[in-house]
């Protein structure tokens, strides 16, 4: 799986062992660069939100997703 931009930028500033403390904050912005990729497929596929949903959805969760 590809690593998001936010992922990156935990491991690169915050050792594992510390990462305890701000894991809501973490999820969070992971949430929003979701958001994110998801709107940007829609404006590239659909111009606009749309049916493009759902697939945007599935590639970003093919993509990036960990299991």
């Amino acid at each position: 799986m590809k690593q998001t931009a936010v992922e990156w930028l935990v491991e690169q500033l915050i050792p594992e062992d510390q990462h305890e403390g701000i894991m809501d904050i973490i999820e969070d912005a992971k949430q929003r660069e979701k958001e994110q990729i998801i709107e940007a497929a829609n404006i590239l596929l659909y111009h606009g939100p749309g049916p493009g949903n759902i697939a945007a959805e599935q590639y970003y969760n093919k993509t990036f997703k960990q299991d």
